[in-house]
């Protein structure tokens, strides 16, 4: 648990046992305090429960996987859940939790609980590059909301960054589909998939992101955390707009590959069937004279002759029927 204290965008490292003694002493607009949790174990649901005095409910959330965003309004803070992506193996994209308790003068923000594929550095992404932001003299909060702003923003940003990539990989599917190059069919079905998979993840947590801060829109008491948090939902329905964007382009390049595919099925089956109504009545008529015209002790060569010749002409007469019908 990391304690910190900014100050006109000064920072400084506090430990955990200072921690009421911060809380007591801070007033609007002197500095924010900032308590950031890599991991939300039951010592650090026990602290933030007692200096802080959370909803019970509220550190259940956070110390547990929620699979939707959420926000629950308390009377002296609001407890949000966020989710980030992260692109894991074979095209899966992992949900990177983010919870916040958004106070007066505090801001805690908690990290997962994650997939164990998950690297343990990538929930820490967006509050590390804030605080290097900060002790860079690049930003300087004022406010608690005002912090939350900056690591929200990096979550939209991340977001679309991952839009960007993906439309990279649609691009080179829609190319490999026109070109005609599709090599392994099942892997190149599967590689369609996953990229549709991929920006259908990313365009729900942007939906449910845009959702969740809607709703702070009409719980906030500050005008001057209006501003950031219409900006907060114009993020979000911009990426969510672009995802859906690219995910209409990719639907359209998945139809057609299947109308290409369909279409080589048909022209198959077209085939078959030229070969079945050439094949099936010679067939028949062989099995029926041939015990009669080939016996043991000797051939019959005259007969043989002329059902050959039957043959031959039922077979051009009804390739000549399926060249008219356009068969073949």
């Amino acid at each position: 648990m990391d304690v910190r204290i900014i100050r006109s965008g000064v920072v400084s490292t506090h430990t955990v046992e200072e921690l009421p003694e911060l809380l007591g002493g801070l007033s609007d607009g002197d500095g924010l305090l900032w308590v950031d949790v890599p991991v939300c174990d039951a010592a650090a649901v026990t602290v933030l429960g007692e200096v802080f005095g959370f909803h019970p409910l509220a550190l259940r959330d956070a110390a547990q996987r929620n699979r939707v965003p959420k926000i629950h309004p308390y009377q002296d803070h609001v407890f949000v859940v966020l989710h980030a992506p992260h692109l894991g193996s074979r095209g899966h994209v992992h949900y990177v939790e983010l919870d916040q308790f958004i106070g007066a003068w505090f801001l805690v923000t908690v990290h997962g609980p994650t997939n164990p594929a998950v690297p343990p550095d990538i929930p820490l992404r967006q509050t590390r590059d804030v605080l290097r932001r900060i002790e860079a003299g690049k930003l300087a909060p004022a406010t608690p909301f005002e912090l939350s702003y900056a690591i929200v923003s990096g979550i939209s940003r991340l977001q679309e960054t991952l839009v960007e990539d993906m439309t990279a990989d649609v691009w080179r599917l829609e190319q490999r589909v026109t070109a005609g190059h599709l090599g392994n069919p099942e892997q190149f079905l599967e590689e369609l998939f996953q990229a549709r998979h991929g920006l259908l993840a990313v365009r729900t947590m942007a939906a449910l992101g845009a959702e969740i801060y809607g709703r702070m829109a009409t719980l906030s008491r500050r005008p001057r955390d209006e501003h950031h948090i219409a900006d907060v939902v114009d993020q979000f329905s911009r990426v969510r707009s672009v995802a859906d964007g690219e995910r209409e382009y990719l639907q359209g390049v998945i139809e057609f590959y299947q109308a290409r595919t369909e279409t080589k099925m048909t022209i198959a089956a077209e085939r078959l069937a030229v070969i079945a109504a050439v094949t099936l009545p010679i067939t028949a008529l062989s099995s029926v004279l041939g015990m009669n015209l080939i016996v043991n002790d000797h051939t019959r060569g005259l007969h043989l002759a002329a059902t050959l010749v039957i043959m031959v002409i039922m077979s051009g007469t009804l390739l000549t029927w399926a060249k008219r019908q356009g068969w073949w």
